[in-house]
C-alpha cells in the first residue's frame, strides 16, 4: 500500500482539486513517466534545452491556466494565481528533475512585476505570451552587485520623446536565453534616488538584447545578458520610483515560496531510490537496513520528509488567507525557503550515509538530486540572508501574540489575488501573530512535543532575560545561532498545526519532535560557542539541552512505514 505522506505517481490522485486543475497534474506526471528514466537522466547529464517539456506545457495550457489571475485571464474560469495548485506542481517538478522546476520558478518571478502592474498593455501582452507557451524571467541581478538593487547599473537615459534607452547588464537571470518577456529592473540617469528607480519588459528576441552566456553547466539556463541601447516605450514601463522597488521585493515573497516544494519533491524521489537500495542490498549475510544505525538514519530522513511537506502545506494556508491585515505569510515564506529547504539537505545527506556509492551512479535519480539539493537554499537569499529576515519577527511572535480567526485549509479554487497588491514592502517588525502555544498545547500528551515545548519557553526566557545587547546585536554570526532556535520553534508550530488538520500519525509526529528536540539542543550548544556570547547566554545555552524522550516501539512502528517504501515505486525506464 502507497505512503499516503508521500507523493507517488502510481496513487496519485490530486482528488481535492477542481477538474482541470487534477487533469493538468495528472498529464504532467504522465508526460514524465512515459518520457522514462532513461531519457530523463539523459537529457540531465547533456545540458538539453527544455524545448520537448516546454512544447508540452504549451500544448495543454499548464503555465497559462497555473499563472494567470483572474484579473488577467479575461473570463476563463480555470485560470487562476492558486498557490495550492502551483505548490501541487512546484512538487511534481522538483520529483522529476529541478530543471524543469526551475524554467517554470523563473517565469513566475519574471511575471510577479507584471501581474503587480497598472500597465493594462504589458498586462495583456503577458498573458497572450503564456497562451503562446512562452517562458518569462526576472531581471534583477547583476554581476557586480547581486540583488543590491540600490547599486543597479541598468541605466535608463530619456529618448526626448517620453521613452528611454537602456543599456547594462544582468547576471544569473534564468531563462534569458528564451524569454518571451523579461522584467528588468534600473534607474533613470535623470532622477536621482528611489525615485528613479524602474521596472521595464524586454524581450530577448530583439536586437538590442544580447545573451552573453549560460553561466552554469546545466539545462537551466541562468544567462547574462546585455542591453544595448534598448528601446523602453511607455507600454513597456512596469512601475516607477519606489513602486518599483516594492515590486521586486514583493516579487520574491511569491516567488521563494516555490523553493521549499521543489525541495520536497527532489527528496521523495530520491527516498524511494534510497530505500529500495538498502533494503535489497546484503551485507555481512544481512540487508543494509537490519543495521540499528542505517534503520535510525532513515527513519530520521522520513520524519524530517514528513515535517517539510506538513510545514509547507500549512503555510500555503496562510499566504492564500492574507491581506493587508493579515501579512503572517511573510515570516512563513522565508521559513520555507531557509529552514524546508536546509531540511531538505540533512534528509538527502542522511540517505546518502546509508547508500554510499551508490549515490553517485549515473542511471539513478538520487546522483542529480544530490546535487541539486544544494541550490535551493541558495536561491532567492542565502540561508543567513533568510534568517537575518526570520530574525525581524521574534520578539512579536514569540512573546506579544494577537487575536486571529483561525486560518482554515486552503485547497478552494480561488485566486489569490493580494499576492499582487502587497503593498510596500517594510514594517516586517510590527506584524503580529497568533498564540504559538496552542498547537504545543494540542498534542502536549506527546512527550517529544512537551519536551520541545520546554525549549520553546526556554527561547522566550532567554528574549527576555539574556538577549543579546547593543554591540552583540552587531555580530551576525551570534544572531544567526539564535535566529536558528527560533526557526524551530515556529517549524514546530505549523508542524502541528498541520498535523491536527490532517490527523497525522502521532507515532510519526512525535519521532519527528525527538529529531527538532536534538535539533534544538545543537544550535544551543552551537550558542554556547560563539566568542561573544556572555556568561548568562552561555549558562542559559546549557540549560536548554534536553534529551528526547526514546521509545523503542514507537520507533520500530515508525521504520515499518519505512521499509515499506522499498519498492513503492521505481520510475519506468
Amino acid at each position: 500500500m502507497a505512503d499516503q505522506l508521500l507523493f507517488n505517481p502510481r496513487s496519485y490522485d490530486p482528488a481535492h482539486f477542481d477538474p482541470e486543475t487534477r487533469r493538468l497534474l495528472r498529464a504532467t506526471v504522465d508526460w514524465f513517466e512515459d518520457r522514462g528514466k532513461r531519457r530523463l537522466i539523459e537529457d540531465y547529464r547533456s545540458r538539453a534545452w527544455l524545448a520537448d517539456f516546454l512544447a508540452f506545457a504549451a500544448k495543454e495550457g499548464l503555465f497559462a491556466t497555473f499563472l494567470t489571475p483572474a484579473s488577467a485571464a479575461d473570463g476563463h474560469q480555470d485560470k487562476r494565481w492558486d498557490t495550492a495548485r502551483i505548490a501541487a506542481l512546484n512538487e511534481i517538478f522538483g520529483f522529476y528533475g529541478l530543471d524543469y522546476w526551475y524554467a517554470w520558478q523563473v517565469t513566475i518571478l519574471g511575471l510577479g512585476p507584471v501581474w503587480q502592474s497598472d500597465n493594462e498593455a504589458a498586462r495583456a501582452r503577458a498573458a497572450e505570451l503564456l497562451d503562446q507557451g512562452e517562458v518569462f524571467a526576472f531581471g534583477l541581478s547583476e554581476k557586480a552587485h547581486g540583488a543590491d538593487i540600490y547599486s543597479t547599473d541598468m541605466l535608463l537615459e530619456p529618448d526626448g520623446d517620453g521613452g528611454f534607452r537602456a543599456t547594462g547588464s544582468k547576471y544569473y537571470i534564468g531563462n534569458g536565453n528564451a524569454a518571451g518577456l523579461v522584467s528588468v529592473f534600473g534607474r533613470r540617469t535623470d532622477v536621482e534616488g528611489p525615485d528613479g528607480y524602474v521596472f521595464f519588459a524586454a524581450d530577448s528576441r530583439h536586437e538590442a538584447y544580447q545573451v552573453v552566456k549560460n553561466v552554469v553547466d546545466s539545462s537551466k539556463y541562468v544567462s547574462e545578458f546585455r542591453l544595448e541601447d534598448y528601446p523602453v516605450g511607455p507600454d513597456d514601463i512596469l512601475h516607477t520610483g519606489r513602486a518599483a522597488f516594492d515590486a521586486a521585493l514583493n516579487t520574491v515573497n511569491v516567488g521563494k515560496f516555490n523553493l521549499c516544494t521543489g525541495a520536497i519533491g527532489i527528496c521523495e524521489h530520491a527516498m524511494y531510490e534510497a530505500v529500495t537500495h538498502a533494503q535489497n542490498r546484503i551485507l555481512y549475510g544481512r540487508p543494509v537496513t537490519a543495521f540499528p544505525h542505517v534503520r535510525r538514519e532513515l527513519t530520521d530522513a522520513y520524519v524530517r520528509l514528513i515535517g517539510m511537506k506538513l510545514f509547507s502545506d500549512r503555510a500555503v494556508d496562510y499566504f492564500r488567507s492574507a491581506g493587508p491585515d493579515d501579512r503572517r505569510y511573510l515570516l512563513f515564506n522565508p521559513m520555507t525557503k531557509m529552514k524546508v529547504t536546509t531540511e531538505g539537505e540533512k534528509v538527502i545527506d542522511l540517505m546518502w550515509d546509508v547508500i554510499a556509492a551508490k549515490g553517485f551512479e549515473k542511471d539513478t535519480y538520487f546522483a542529480q538530486a544530490a546535487t541539486e539539493i544544494r541550490g535551493l537554499p541558495k536561491l532567492e537569499g542565502t540561508v543567513h540572508v533568510n534568517l537575518a529576515l526570520i530574525l525581524k519577527f521574534m520578539g512579536n511572535h514569540l512573546l506579544n501574540p494577537a487575536e486571529y480567526a483561525p486560518v482554515p485549509t486552503r485547497r478552494d479554487a480561488a485566486d489569490d489575488a493580494f499576492l499582487f497588491r502587497q503593498g510596500p514592502a517594510r514594517g516586517l517588525g510590527a506584524i503580529r501573530f497568533h498564540d504559538w502555544r496552542a498547537a504545543y498545547d494540542a498534542f502536549a500528551h506527546l512527550p517529544n512535543v512537551a519536551r520541545l515545548r520546554e525549549q520553546a519557553d526556554a527561547l522566550c526566557e532567554f528574549v527576555t532575560t539574556a538577549a543579546p545587547d547593543e554591540e552583540q546585536s552587531r555580530d551576525l554570526d551570534l544572531l544567526l545561532a539564535v535566529g536558528q532556535l527560533f526557526a524551530l520553534v515556529v517549524h514546530g508550530q505549523l508542524i502541528l498545526e498541520q498535523a491536527g488538520l490532517t490527523s497525522l500519525d502521532e507515532d510519526v509526529l512525535d519521532e519527528l519532535c525527538a529529531v527538532l528536540v536534538r535539533d534544538f539542543s545543537a544550535h544551543a550548544v552551537e550558542l554556547h560557542g560563539k566568542d561573544s556570547a556572555t556568561a548568562d547566554q552561555q549558562r542559559w545555552a546549557l540549560s536548554a539541552v534536553r534529551r528526547p524522550v526514546v521509545d523503542t516501539d514507537r520507533s520500530a512502528r515508525v521504520w515499518q512505514r519505512v521499509e515499506a517504501l522499498a519498492g513503492a515505486y521505481e520510475m519506468a525506464p
